[in-house]
């Protein structure tokens, strides 16, 4: 057999040029790549100068005592809690993107999971902040914690806080690990195309990541094996999170609906937190075409399920309480309709579950200034379900003569404006570390859709 030419052999051995990257790759890793615009600078220090004042609060508060919280008996539990309870629900939000639609197969996912995982995270950090601020003394926290003492005694053990330790602990390590193995893949695309400290970093956590057909099998088997993981930590957190109140013989809150209705409640808020991050990122950094009109109206028809759900669950706590026949659950509910906090209640009725209801209109799920400011009343109407929930339950008990009344103090709206700066500042350093897009797995469906003629992911406006 007559050899090949030497120029022929030559081309063979000769090292295989590294393919130019695709619109995708520049798109995406333009986002963290490049030097941070003033827009970013300038939120980055809002958000600074928020935490900054909300931390200088707390210690001051640690100074003073939790009198500067407005607490007035009976209610000794107020906006921080209040806001605890929202960020745990803010958190659902990345789990159920990412592990229940991926084991659904829901492709439009793909674009929006990773900035949802990354919310989810941030938003159990902001949460945690307040098991620490709502114990007042900080140095007495690790009653919260389940460790033995010197008496060989667990340290309120029984403790209703301890149960969302453990529930918030184990949300977290999972989290995490989902966040993690899902960017590995991207972590080795951004260590090819960098220098400096950001390649050691990326070389560093991409774990040696190849792309070899047997990675991406283990990849897949992993992320399949997280999502049946994750998905029922969904339903339990937030159901323990519910048991806190259900468990207290308190009117508005004995009640065994609290579970589905927190469930629902907190995936209904983790939807609307991602659009509300979303929007902008799309429109800051130019990602029209692959966040699409798709995606966004997907996601607004999930709001619009869970609004409904919501908005059920306030009827049937009304019918219950007219319905049981007790005069403190009767007393309760129309208290929290007509009395002190009717405010609060009509705006969350009127942002969860009138609002929202304007998504049955195709033209205003396609529109993304509308749903921007929609998502944004319902977070506004979430919290304030939260602080209806608590604070009505605990200042309406069975006794009119220790009733009372909680108005939220300038300290306490401090802090809690605090841990949204926090997590703001969390997000923003997110998108300037870290491919907020998932490479890999819109690249897989885009050729998904190539492949089988589908138009949606071109769908940009």
């Amino acid at each position: 057999m007559t050899p090949p030419p030497g120029e022929s052999i030559a081309a063979m051995i000769r090292p295989t040029p590294v393919p130019p990257d695709s619109p995708t790759n520049r798109d995406v890793m333009d986002v963290f790549m490049t030097t941070p615009g003033l827009g970013w600078l300038l939120l980055i220090g809002i958000c600074l100068a928020g935490l900054v004042g909300g931390a200088t609060v707390w210690i001051y508060q640690i100074y003073k005592g939790l009198g500067i919280a407005g607490y007035y008996h009976p209610i000794f539990w107020g906006a921080y809690i209040v806001t605890f309870v929202f960020w745990v629900g803010i958190a659902h939000a990345g789990t159920l993107i990412s592990a229940i639609l991926f084991l659904f197969r829901a492709k439009w996912r793909n674009a929006i999971n990773r900035s949802a995982e990354a919310m989810t995270i941030f938003a159990v950090f902001s949460a945690q902040l307040f098991l620490g601020i709502h114990v007042g003394r900080i140095w007495k926290a690790y009653f919260i914690l389940p460790y033995p003492n010197q008496r060989a005694l667990w340290v309120n053990f029984k403790s209703p806080l301890l149960w969302d330790t453990f529930a918030i602990s184990t949300y977290t390590l999972i989290s995490l690990i989902f966040l993690y193995v899902g960017l590995l893949p991207d972590l080795a695309i951004a260590r090819d195309r960098t220098k400096g400290w950001r390649k050691a970093l990326y070389g560093t956590l991409s774990l040696g990541w190849q792309g070899t057909s047997r990675q991406w099998k283990a990849h897949s088997r992993t992320v399949l094996h997280l999502s049946g993981l994750a998905t029922p930590l969904v339903l339990s957190v937030h159901s323990v999170v519910s048991w806190d109140f259900a468990m207290a013989l308190v009117p508005g809150w004995h009640a065994t609906i609290f579970a589905p209705y927190f469930v629902a409640g907190a995936i209904f808020s983790g939807f609307a937190m991602v659009l509300t991050v979303m929007i902008p990122v799309r429109r800051i950094f130019g990602l029209e075409h692959i966040l699409t009109n798709y995606h966004f109206e997907n996601m607004c028809r999930f709001l619009l399920l869970t609004s409904t759900i919501v908005t059920y669950a306030y009827a049937i706590e009304y019918f219950i309480a007219w319905y049981s026949g007790v005069e403190a659950e009767k007393t309760s509910f129309y208290m929290r309709a007509f009395g002190p906090y009717w405010m609060s209640t009509w705006i969350m009725i009127i942002c969860n579950g009138v609002i929202p209801q304007l998504f049955w209109f195709k033209k205003l799920r396609t529109h993304i200034p509308t749903i921007f400011v929609i998502s944004t009343l319902i977070n506004v109407g979430m919290w304030f379900e939260r602080y209806v929930i608590i604070i009505t339950g605990l200042s309406r008990e069975f006794n009119p003569a220790v009733w009372g009344h909680y108005t939220p103090q300038p300290a306490e709206l401090m802090i809690v404006a605090g841990s949204f700066s926090f997590f703001s500042i969390l997000f923003l350093i997110f998108l300037k570390l870290f491919p907020v897009i998932p490479i890999s797995e819109v690249k897989e469906l885009l050729i998904h859709e190539r492949a089988h003629g589908s138009g949606h992911h071109a769908e940009a406006h």
